[in-house]
C-alpha cells in the first residue's frame, strides 16, 4: 500500500488588495509563503495534534476519510482473544497513515460496483495494547476464549510460536487488518462477511496463507483479497 494522494487543504491568507504586490514587507511574504505551502499538505497534518490515545501526527481516520468503509474495531469490546476491551482501545477510532486510508479507499471504490467492501478490524494499534497482548500471553489463569481463537496451541506458546510479540507493525499506522463483506439486497441487512476459512485473530494453521485444507470457495475468497490488498 505505497500509494500517495494527499488530501489538500486550502489555506492561503488573503492580503487586502489595496496593499498592492509588494514583497517589500517580510510579514507579507512570510503569510504568503505560509499559504503557499499549507496549500500542499494533506488536511489531516496541518489540523490534528497529538490525540489522547496517543495517536501519532499526520494520521487519519478512516470513518471520516471514507464513511464506506466499514469499520468494526475488535479490541474496542470483547469479541477477541483476551474476551476484553484491549488497553489503549478506549474510543472506536480507527485510526492509519493516509498512505493506507488512500489505498483503503481505492479498492473500496474498486469493490463497490460489485457489491462488496471492505471491513477492518484494527489498524493503528498503541503501544499500550501491545503490552496488555504480551501480559495476557504470560497469564497461564486466563483462557476465557481458548476455545474460539486457540483452540489447538498451548497459551505458553503463543508468543514462542511468533503469534504475539512486544512490537507491533500496527504500530506503525500501516499494517491493517480486514476482509471482504458482499452487501445484502435488503437495504436493512447487514453485509455478509466472505468465507475466508478462519475468523479474525484466529491463532492456528487455519489462518496461514499456505494453509491447504481450504473449500475452493475459501480459497478463492482469499485469493480475492491477496490480489486486491
Amino acid at each position: 500500500m505505497g500509494t500517495y494522494l494527499g488530501r489538500f487543504a486550502i489555506g492561503t491568507s488573503e492580503i487586502n488588495a489595496q496593499q498592492g504586490n509588494s514583497w517589500s514587507n517580510p510579514l507579507r511574504r512570510f503569510l504568503m509563503c505560509l499559504g503557499f505551502i499549507l496549500c500542499f499538505l494533506p488536511i489531516d497534518v496541518i489540523s490534528q495534534k497529538e490525540h489522547s490515545q496517543g495517536v501519532p501526527r499526520g494520521f487519519v481516520e478512516l470513518s471520516s476519510f471514507d464513511p464506506n468503509i466499514i469499520i468494526d474495531l475488535r479490541y474496542c469490546g470483547s469479541e477477541n482473544f483476551l474476551g476484553k476491551q484491549v488497553d489503549g482501545y478506549t474510543h472506536p477510532k480507527c485510526w492509519m497513515t493516509v498512505e493506507a486510508a488512500t489505498a483503503l479507499s481505492k479498492v473500496q471504490t474498486e469493490l463497490r460496483p460489485f457489491g462488496m467492501g471492505l471491513k477492518v478490524f484494527d489498524a493503528y494499534r498503541p503501544q499500550s495494547a501491545v503490552n496488555h497482548f504480551v501480559r495476557w500471553a504470560k497469564d497461564p489463569k486466563d483462557q476465557v476464549k481458548k476455545s474460539s481463537f486457540y483452540p489447538h496451541i498451548s497459551k505458553d506458546k503463543l508468543i514462542s510460536e511468533g503469534y504475539i510479540s512486544a512490537k507491533s507493525g500496527h504500530s506503525r499506522g500501516s499494517t491493517i487488518d480486514l476482509t471482504l463483506v458482499r452487501f445484502q439486497t435488503a437495504s436493512d441487512s447487514p453485509p455478509q462477511e466472505l468465507d475466508m476459512g478462519s475468523p479474525f485473530d484466529f491463532f492456528g494453521k487455519k489462518s496461514w496463507t499456505t494453509y491447504p485444507n481450504l473449500t475452493s470457495t475459501q480459497r478463492t475468497n482469499r485469493l480475492l483479497l491477496k490480489t486486491l490488498m
